[in-house]
């Protein structure tokens, strides 16, 4: 968990979380975008990295990316708004597995028009924690 003061922003704590789940943002995402609590699965993990893209929270991303992959830093992208996510598949990624992978594909818009990102990411345990490895290639 991150060291950080827990602070969840306050214009989206009672806002339905992004990842899709029925919960509000700060009951959900954003525990773990705070610090208060650690995802308990790899699919945990996804759904609060797409949250962290739609709150714009690049730190969290950063923290949740395996060393070894993650870039020095992330410019996202303001103009972008995510609007949806679906997890297609998992495998692997429970408590108990130090490995897995989640399908998933996400919907965000700019000027009007609708994007889909379509995604087989990877996650591994590193130093007892779930973080984004890479994304599978077909």
């Amino acid at each position: 968990m991150s060291q950080r003061s827990p602070r969840i922003r306050s214009s989206h704590a009672t806002n339905p979380c992004p990842c899709g789940r029925d919960a509000v943002y700060r009951d959900c995402c954003g525990r773990l975008h705070a610090g208060l609590a650690s995802a308990a699965t790899s699919e945990d993990l996804m759904r609060s990295r797409y949250s962290a893209f739609a709150v714009g929270d690049e730190a969290y991303l950063l923290r949740t990316w395996h060393p070894d992959t993650r870039p020095r830093r992330l410019d996202l992208d303001s103009r972008a708004e995510w609007v949806r996510l679906e997890v297609l598949g998992t495998t692997g990624g429970t408590p108990f597995h130090n490995e897995g992978t989640v399908d998933f594909r996400a919907v965000h818009r700019e000027r009007g028009q609708e994007f889909e990102l379509r995604e087989h990411s990877r996650f591994v345990r590193h130093e007892g924690a779930w973080v984004y490895l890479d994304a599978l290639t077909e």
